[in-house]
């Protein structure tokens, strides 16, 4: 592997830098911030930070360190990069976005996250609000009750082991041919739902056991199924290809791999960073542990990565074929009566090998991207058919009480980020420390004056979910759109939440 022969520190002008900030960044232009090389001994690319100025006060200095981490990890590409919602994560930040040569560079799974394809899915109707809204505790009540949330929540599904490994081999695929979906489902899915080359018996027996019993299940923390309307429409064209109009009823899924996915990033972690020293890769943080790309290592976790991003498409899929049969039960109809169709469904934790032009060369690397949504351009042979005019969806959550969105990507997304945008609006506070601050149960009486029902497994899931606990979900996008990185199509309001 090439060692950079980039050395050299430069001074930063903290001039109009804000905050915490000051001294470790500069300003490149609005919404785009630098990170110069030498700010972490070693570094082989600049760092890059899409954020106004406003969120760059909040940012936590030890992630502005993790963005300067990453770069001097073997083969990156043009600049370790952060979205305007990033903030401290294992090893790489939350928001993080790297790409690593395929034959020169590394993966890493702090690079991934635990939570392997945590990812956000959107169900069209063709419900109005007002249909809704005099049903909204009772379906509310019915969708916490029949897709299973909280910690260690088990599923209705008893799987075999071949229908684990079928999952963790053909995701979506094997949850629609099991009968939780229609064709169309894997069709409107990142990757057509699953991604070849999942190996499974890279997966431990303790991966296994903790995934098995896990199908149809939400968890915990920020995961979350959500009913929502459309408030507000910013481009016409593209919504009318996404099949959305003002008022209209939609359904929201926040989920991942569940325990399958965290164990199988917990069980790599520790091989990796055994590799680390084999190879001898001088990494400044051992939250950063990786191995070249084509060694058996990496390629012994990416095959397992692989599996949990495909067990987690198979998850949101199943959740989603409940959700339709709660509607068809509280509204009296079926769920193609209901226009109950998948709009689209994006990971945003998950290592990918793609395609980027890299100093005017197309160049295949390993795009990892840990709280980043793919955002792929117009005519981009991997955006679904119906949407290939248009771009990719985009899809960004928002927190219980505030505003999602729906994007779309663009081209200059793949010049900018590796096709990559934000998403979520990212948390400024700990879920210990929001313990402290909110009660639940206010939040949840706040939550419901303002026509917004929440169901929980318990108070103090509420409190580590508040609103507050967020960046303003509104800002963040902006950032994005303003960049070019995607743009803004509509906006949708929650109506009822039902979360772990």
């Amino acid at each position: 592997m090439k060692e950079s022969e980039e050395t050299g520190t430069e001074e930063i002008n903290t001039e109009n830098v804000p905050g915490a900030a000051r001294g470790m960044v500069r300003k490149l232009s609005d919404n785009s911030w630098e990170i110069p090389i030498g700010r972490t001994p070693g570094m082989r690319v600049p760092g890059r930070l899409f954020v106004s100025e406003s969120l760059l006060e909040g940012i936590d200095p030890g992630t502005i360190d993790q963005i300067a981490n990453v770069a001097t990890l073997p083969g990156i590409q043009k600049y370790s990069m952060a979205m305007p919602d990033a903030h401290l994560g294992y090893g790489f930040a939350i928001g993080g976005v790297a790409a690593f040569d395929r034959e020169e560079g590394i993966l890493s799974p702090g690079g991934v996250g635990f939570d392997i394809n945590c990812g956000v899915r959107l169900i069209r109707t063709n419900l109005q609000k007002e249909e809704v809204v005099p049903h909204i505790e009772a379906l509310t009540e019915a969708l916490f009750h029949n897709v299973p949330s909280g910690v260690g929540s088990k599923s209705r599904i008893r799987a075999s082991d071949r229908e684990l490994d079928d999952a963790f081999l053909h995701g979506a695929r094997w949850a629609v041919e099991a009968g939780y979906g229609v064709e169309a489902d894997t069709e409107h899915c990142e990757a057509d739902g699953f991604l070849d080359g999942a190996d499974p018996s890279h997966v431990s027996t303790k991966a296994r056991t903790r995934g098995k019993p896990q199908f149809g299940t939400l968890g915990s923390g920020n995961h979350f199924l959500e009913v929502q309307y459309v408030d507000e429409i910013y481009d016409r064209d593209v919504a009318s290809a996404f099949g959305l109009v003002e008022g209209q009823v939609t359904v929201m899924i926040h989920c991942g791999s569940r325990g399958a996915g965290h164990q199988i990033c917990t069980d790599h972690l520790r091989e990796l960073s055994q590799a680390v020293k084999k190879y001898g890769i001088q990494i400044p943080d051992k939250q950063l542990a990786c191995a070249p790309a084509q060694s058996r290592e990496a390629q012994n976790y990416f095959k397992a990565m692989l599996c949990a991003a495909n067990y987690a498409w198979a998850n949101r899929q199943v959740i989603t074929h409940w959700t339709r049969e709660t509607f068809e039960k509280i509204f009296g109809r079926d769920a193609d009566d209901l226009g109950m169709d998948l709009l689209y469904d994006v990971a945003h934790n998950v290592a990918k090998l793609e395609e980027h032009r890299v100093d005017g060369k197309k160049k295949e690397v390993y795009v990892h991207r840990k709280g980043a949504t793919r955002a792929f351009p117009p005519e981009h042979p991997e955006v679904p058919a119906a949407y290939r005019a248009v771009g990719q969806p985009v899809l960004i959550p928002g927190s219980m009480g505030t505003p999602s969105f729906i994007l779309c990507g663009t081209k200059e997304a793949m010049d900018i980020s590796f096709g990559s945008a934000c998403h979520g609006a990212g948390r400024i506070m700990s879920r210990a420390h929001a313990k402290t601050e909110f009660r639940g149960q206010t939040i949840k009486e706040n939550l419901e004056a303002q026509g917004i029902t929440v169901r929980a497994t318990h108070p103090s899931v509420i409190a580590e979910e508040a609103p507050g606990v967020y960046k303003s979900s509104s800002e963040v996008v902006n950032v994005v759109h303003e960049l070019g990185i995607a743009r803004k199509v509509a906006r949708v309001i929650p109506l009822g939440v039902a979360k772990g």
